[in-house]
């Protein structure tokens, strides 16, 4: 078995799509405007594990991402092989980092807001 496809509940799924292709470099997979939902995928893996971005408009999912976000916990975490590379540039793109690059027991960390009201992690094995 493969994980084939995990959730990410955000405030607009249409932010969230253009800000996941447009800004972090993801594989526009599928957007169903009616379903309000879109399907984005990694450059490096675009057959691999599809990140469904669905809206969070039920009263668990946005208690769920509210409180992840508000206790600076991280939604999504994303790999990167150069962490210093990929944090310029999207400063660069003007995304908001709540933490700079890091060093960690486990590597680098670096983490950054979505738009759409989660935390990001970058991380870089060391």
């Amino acid at each position: 078995m493969k994980i084939a496809l995990t959730g990410l509940h955000v405030k607009n799924p249409l932010q969230a799509y253009q800000f996941y292709t447009e800004v972090l470099g993801f594989i526009k997979r599928t957007y169903i405007p009616e379903a309000n939902i879109a399907i984005v995928a990694s450059p490096d893996e675009p057959d691999g594990t599809g990140l469904l971005l669905e809206p969070n408009d039920n009263p668990i999912a946005k208690a769920y991402q509210e409180g992840l976000c508000k206790a600076g916990l991280p939604a999504l975490v994303l790999g990167t092989e150069d962490l210093e590379r990929d944090y310029q540039r999207l400063k660069r793109c003007g995304v908001l980092f709540r933490k700079a690059p890091t060093k960690t027991e486990w590597g680098m960390e670096a983490i950054f807001e979505d738009t759409c009201g989660n935390l990001v992690q970058l991380h870089q094995v060391q």
